[in-house]
């Protein structure tokens, strides 16, 4: 079976706001590339070739005119349209018919993953269960916490605590076997009206199911929802970028990559492209310099 990813890229942008007043935030410039290409090379480097983007009926008509149908990139992507923001696990509800009853992962629009990502494709590999992640930040009362055990056993996981149980954040990344429908179907609104993706995850621990990989220090999480750490990402791309030569998150050279299009079609894709670094970087690639 294959694994459905979904992007979450939904949202009013409040915290952005004016940046956000006429392009959502997943559509702002991350150093050189839109936002979305970041969470969608996540899940091409994963190796999910189909995909469905989810977003506000405004700003849809965007992200087709950005990806189309990603048969350039030997891709499936679709669309889906949350009229307003109820919940991260409301994508399961709106992606159902996508789903199709298979194994699926969300990601977040605005999240940034650099780094090795055997931890993502290892838990792609499994059928049965939730997978989701932990990574040490400094101010975990911004996200979902999760504390373990001194054996390593997940004890609990809470939404934006005021007193933290450990620094490990839960990123905007989760793996889900077919049940996650039905458990998102049968859940209740928060009191803040939403469906919120911990009382998935909660699920998935009082039944046993639910696993989490800790992320090491080599691992970089990036999230971007305030004026400052937009800026700090575009400054770690920037960085890492100009001193390799290597661009991250080029979708077209990780489409080529993993041999989802061939010679052909990546020179073809490169030559419907205008003329600038972005093209003379995949000129490059194709040439094998």
């Amino acid at each position: 079976m294959n694994t459905k990813g979904l992007i979450l890229a939904g949202g009013a942008g409040t915290r952005l706001h004016p940046l956000t007043r006429v392009a959502c935030k997943q559509l702002l410039p991350v150093y050189d590339k839109p936002m979305i290409y970041y969470p969608l090379a996540t899940l091409m480097l994963g190796g999910v070739r189909e995909v469905l983007i989810i977003s506000t009926p405004k700003d849809l008509p965007s992200f087709r005119a950005l990806f189309g149908d990603g048969s350039h990139l030997g891709m499936k992507i679709e669309y889906a349209e949350q009229a307003e923001p109820k919940g991260i696990a409301q994508a399961f509800l709106i992606g159902e018919s996508f789903i199709g009853g298979q194994p699926s992962c969300l990601i977040l629009g605005d999240n940034i993953f650099y780094g090795k990502l055997d931890f993502f494709r290892e838990a792609l590999a499994l059928r049965e269960g939730a997978c989701v992640f932990g990574y040490e930040v400094r101010d975990p009362e911004r996200y979902g916490v999760v504390e373990f055990a001194p054996d390593g056993r997940v004890l609990s996981i809470e939404e934006k605590p005021k007193q933290p149980k450990s620094r490990f954040a839960v990123p905007g990344l989760y793996v889900y076997d077919a049940k996650v429908v039905d458990i998102c179907r049968n859940m209740k609104p928060s009191p803040r009206g939403e469906l919120e993706i911990t009382d998935v995850n909660l699920e998935y621990l009082r039944r046993g199911e639910l696993r989490v990989k800790v992320l090491g220090r080599g691992m970089a999480w990036l999230d971007t929802g305030t004026q400052t750490s937009l800026l700090e990402a575009a400054n770690y791309i920037a960085a890492i970028q100009n001193r390799q030569g290597l661009m991250i998150a080029c979708i077209e050279e990780i489409a080529f990559h993993q041999r989802w299009i061939d010679q052909a079609q990546f020179e073809r894709v490169i030559a419907a492209l205008p003329k600038n670094e972005y093209r003379e970087y995949l000129q490059r690639v194709a040439e094998g310099r």
